[in-house]
């Protein structure tokens, strides 16, 4: 009998528009989760339905252009941080096999005169979509609002300052990548189309996937299904988040598995956002992290250090 988990579900209306006692309740159902899980589902996150079906819409506009048109968008020394990123060019780290997938990435506009604008490259413009980049301006300002909240939780939930992170992640190095899984044309030599990982930034957002596929390592080693509802948006942790709380918040093992054979013929799209601090912030173990059952686990860093080395064991960066 296959395993089924009901991650938490949480609504982000108790935090944004709730009284104390609703703010608390969400603090600790979230943060209970995140120690617990590592998954949650959030209802009421303030991306509109119309805006989120736009999005799918152009991305799956964009990856139905010619190969020689969506190759035009690959800039090799952006290290996938900006435009188009062909077939089978990442792996996830320890593995040697290329991900079964192409992707589209999309990153920050510095509107206020912050010098930090001088270290991201331009997003790259698809001119054959003209609605293409307002639409991903949109969405990455709207998932950039939401995990702003989910962050002041957490901060809440770790005694720290509920504004701890917005100093961080204001104009941070968040990316908003949209990923094609095309149809399996042949018998594949692995159930895995995007191989077991940890995502590397504070939190993922992630809107429902056009396809199911997408599993999590729970706690007793089992691969369990998560599916979110439409209405919902699936947020989990990643390992910057784990080093800055010594393993507190555990960053959720997950993969994308193939579908059964009768689905093979479709496409999948997926669009998650990385929420990624500026590259100066500490992930230094907070102190209130570190006690003698839990001895500091990592070396101090900095996000940005931290980013370089990922993207180098996944095969981004050379």
């Amino acid at each position: 009998m296959a395993i089924t988990h009901s991650i938490p579900v949480v609504d982000l209306a108790a935090f944004t528009s709730g009284d104390a006692a609703s703010k608390a309740a969400f603090v600790e159902q979230l943060g209970k989760a995140y120690e617990e899980v590592g998954f949650v589902a959030v209802k009421n996150h303030g991306i509109s339905d119309d805006l989120i079906a736009k999005l799918y819409k152009y991305v799956q506009l964009f990856f139905t252009l010619p190969s020689d048109i969506k190759r035009s968008y690959e800039i090799p020394e952006l290290a996938g941080q900006r435009g188009y990123t062909s077939f089978g060019k990442e792996h996830a780290k320890g593995y040697d096999a290329p991900d079964l997938k192409e992707f589209f990435q999309f990153g920050q506009t510095v509107e206020d005169d912050d010098p930090i604008g001088a270290e991201y490259p331009p997003n790259v413009a698809v001119k054959e979509i003209p609605a293409f980049t307002p639409t991903f301006f949109d969405a990455y300002r709207g998932f950039e609002t939401s995990g702003k909240a989910l962050l002041q939780a957490i901060a809440i939930y770790l005694g720290l300052d509920e504004y701890y992170f917005d100093q961080f992640i204001h104009n941070g190095n968040s990316i908003l990548r949209a990923i094609h899984y095309p149809p399996i044309t042949e018998e594949p030599s692995s159930a895995i189309r995007a191989e077991q990982h940890e995502d590397i930034n504070l939190i993922t957002l992630l809107v429902g996937a056009s396809a199911d596929g997408l599993q999590i390592l729970d706690k007793q080693n089992n691969w369990v299904p998560v599916t979110s509802l439409p209405e919902q948006i699936v947020v989990n942790v990643g390992d910057m988040l784990q080093r800055l709380t010594n393993n507190r918040l555990k960053s959720t093992t997950h993969r994308v598995v193939n579908p059964p054979r009768e689905m093979w013929h479709t496409s999948r799209y997926s669009i998650p956002f990385f929420l990624h601090p500026k590259s100066e912030m500490p992930l230094n173990a907070l102190e209130s992290c570190v006690t003698a059952e839990h001895p500091l686990a990592y070396e101090p860093i900095t996000a940005g250090e931290y980013l370089d080395e990922r993207l180098r064991e996944i095969g981004l960066k050379k």
